[in-house]
This record gives structure tokens, sequence and C-alpha cells, in this order.
């Protein structure tokens, strides 16, 4: 918990970039390619946005794309596949919902989970700092005992005003 406490102070203000450049997806693609990746560790795939997704045989073995990123990065992208149930119902607000089609924050790390316990994760956040900034906020807010609507709201308040449309997520 130390550890992503104290993401924010690591990244350069330079992540903070707008994650929103990414070219715009169809979201009739969003399976395309996707079946190499499924079940093979070592498997990259490039999407037509830049984003590149990778499958690992768990939520707990990251991806090669991981490799040599900052370990704060490293610990919130495992946080982040042990907190599916929240981050599904946090909205992004760096422009993804509406330029590589995801729902919540949640997508800007693991594009897909397998009944078999694979994940294909996706490593848009790798380039994001709103996206880690969210997702760190939201999950020490829950470790702080917040309810997931009160940290939704939080949420909805810190980004309402100078960030992008938010992701279309659903209220809680």
């Amino acid at each position: 918990m130390r550890k992503v406490l104290f993401l924010t102070l690591i990244f350069p203000l330079a992540l903070l970039g707008a994650c929103a450049n990414h070219e715009a997806k169809n979201p009739s693609q969003k399976n395309n390619g996707e079946q190499a990746a499924h079940g093979d560790h070592n498997a990259m795939e490039a999407m037509n946005h830049g984003d590149i997704r990778e499958a690992t045989s768990s939520a707990t073995i990251l991806p090669s794309f991981m490799k040599n990123k900052p370990q704060k990065m490293q610990d919130i992208y495992l946080a982040v596949a042990q907190n599916r149930e929240l981050l599904e119902k946090i909205p992004c607000y760096c422009g993804c919902g509406e330029s590589v089609g995801h729902m919540n924050n949640y997508d800007c790390y693991i594009h897909e989970n397998h009944k078999d316990g694979s994940v294909v994760w996706d490593d848009h956040g790798t380039k994001c700092g709103v996206c880690l900034d969210i997702a760190e906020k939201a999950i020490q807010a829950k470790q702080q005992g917040m309810s997931v609507k009160q940290i939704r709201a939080m949420i909805d308040q810190q980004y309402k005003t100078g960030y992008a449309k938010p992701t279309p997520t659903p209220e809680v």
C-alpha cells in the first residue's frame, strides 16, 4: 500500500498528458486479433490504437511489457487486477472511452478476463497518468473503507472539470 501511495511522486508530469491522443477504435474491432494472444503467455499484440495487449495465465503474472516499468506502476497493475469489481464501476477521465472504447478505469489495464483465470492485459495505463491516478485513488479509498458509491462520487467530483469526457460507466 505504501508503494501505491507514492506513485504520483515518481511519475513525471509528462505522463499526465492526454491519453485521448490514441487513434479512435471501432468497437466492432474489440476482439480483432485477440485469439492469437489467448492462452499464449508470451503473445503480444499491437492494436490499431497503439495499445499493446498480452495474455498471461493469471492476474498475478504481469505481462512482459511491464518488465522495465517502474515498480510503482507494476504495483498499480497488480492492484487493479485484484480490484476488478471496484474499478469496473469507476469511470476514466482521460478520453479513452471515445478514443479506444473503454467502458471504465479497469479497461485501461485489463482488456479481458477468461474463465480459466488467464487475462489479457492492456498497456494503455502505462502511458497515462490520469488512468494511473484514478486507479490509485479509488483503490486507496477502498482500503480506507469507503463504499463504491462514495468512491465513484469522489472520482467524478475530482475529474469533472479540466479532464476529458468520462467513460460510459453506469452509475452505481
